[in-house]
């Protein structure tokens, strides 16, 4: 099989695959940085497995998971810094170790011209993405940080485990360190939760969903 073809574009016809299929996969291993503020973008990038993560800095050094990438999902920052010509404002590193293909940038554009079934594809997946971008920002704006944190512990949770420092807490949710760790103080006192460094032991799985479920700001 072709990475062409675990991607998604083995439809595409056949002188657009023919360009495609001469680019090699890449193997990144976990928390290799792919691009920075600043940077220009050089090509679009198909992740194959594992996920990439991009994140937002503020003026203060506080970080904001904007998304991440898996297989099948697109990087917003590059197609607008390809087809619009804007540098990076995030950095993205890999989460996990990460298989991937790099289309440069003259030939996503030439596919971007010449290939209806390519330009499809990266339209959907742009408008995918934008659609999570709505989610993140209707969830920072309008949901209660404690809703938002019981979301992401729900979801990192290994059995009734979560390995994450306050820190990374922080930066999913687009919080502050010192915001979560009140409020994982609060839970804990609770019942839902208890905490050990590096450590969130959800307690009460039930009321965490429901408080995960709450959209009350």
């Amino acid at each position: 099989m072709t990475w062409t073809t675990e991607a998604g574009l083995g439809t595409l016809d056949p002188r657009a695959l023919a360009s495609l299929t001469t680019l090699a996969k890449q193997h990144v291993p976990k928390g290799t940085p792919l691009f920075h503020p600043g940077d220009a973008a050089r090509g679009f990038v198909v992740v194959l497995s594992g996920r990439i993560e991009v994140f937002l800095t503020g003026p203060t050094g506080r970080e904001i998971l904007l998304y991440a990438v898996e297989p099948g999902q697109s990087c917003v920052q590059t197609t607008l810094g390809l087809l619009g010509g804007e540098d990076y404002t995030g950095e993205a590193i890999t989460a996990t170790d990460c298989e991937l293909v790099l289309i440069p940038k003259p030939l996503f554009l030439a596919l971007m011209e010449s290939a209806a079934g390519f330009r499809a594809f990266v339209f959907q997946a742009f408008a995918t993405r934008m659609q999570s971008m709505m989610h993140l920002l209707e969830r920072v704006a309008f949901q209660r940080v404690e809703s938002r944190l019981a979301s992401v512990l729900l979801e990192l949770s290994k059995g009734s485990e979560v390995h994450a420092t306050h820190a990374e807490l922080a930066t999913r949710i687009g919080s502050a360190r010192e915001v979560i760790s009140r409020r994982l103080d609060a839970m804990a006192k609770r019942g839902l939760v208890a905490t050990d460094r590096g450590l969130v032991r959800i307690t009460d799985p039930a009321a965490l969903r429901r408080m995960a479920d709450s959209e009350n700001d």
